[in-house]
């Protein structure tokens, strides 16, 4: 199959996801396990945990930066690949998260509760769009078009970052305010 067609093959369901992931986030993100009788315990462990995924997936994605600007490809796939893993685990940690435990609210006062917005909102904004930049730079990755790639990764890479390292920021605010 001709690259091009490979990147046409994935173009419907890239978008589909990128739609689907968000929307179904925002609707898991209000239902609660125990309005459907369902009794679990708060899952309070998880929040470090995604958030120091997030800090990995920053890692990783500045390691795989480093190995491909050295010509180290496999490395560079093998650490995409890495992060891309990473972001579907702390999705899923998020999302169970959210569906065992009540909202946490921020509570500082001043400026640093503009900050904390101005990074929450931006961070999910961002993570929302990150999602089909990271699976098109993947797919044309994977089909060969590498000028495409590199084109394409110029945009996702700091983007993808940002969302990332505002994600352990983001968490590190309200960490505080978390109940015990």
């Amino acid at each position: 199959m001709e690259n091009k067609a490979v990147e046409n093959k994935f173009r419907t369901p890239i978008i589909i996801v990128s739609i689907v992931i968000p929307v179904a986030v925002a609707l898991l993100f209000s239902v609660r396990l125990k309005d459907f009788g369902i009794n679990v315990a708060p899952l309070s462990f998880l929040p470090p945990i995604y958030a120091t995924i997030n800090g990995i997936t920053a890692i990783l994605l500045l390691l795989a930066v480093n190995a491909i600007k050295k010509g180290k490809r496999l490395l560079h796939e093998r650490l995409m690949t890495a992060a891309i893993a990473c972001s579907v685990v702390f999705l899923v940690m998020y999302v169970a998260y959210h569906m065992t435990a009540e909202a946490t609210k921020f509570g500082g006062e001043g400026a640093i509760r503009y900050v904390y917005f101005f990074l929450l909102i931006s961070h999910i904004i961002l993570s929302i769009s990150i999602i089909p930049l990271v699976l098109f730079t993947y797919v044309r990755a994977l089909s060969e078009q590498f000028d495409k790639h590199k084109k394409l990764a110029k945009i996702t890479f700091p983007l993808w970052l940002y969302v990332a390292v505002t994600g352990v920021i983001v968490y590190l605010m309200i960490a505080p305010y978390y109940a015990n």
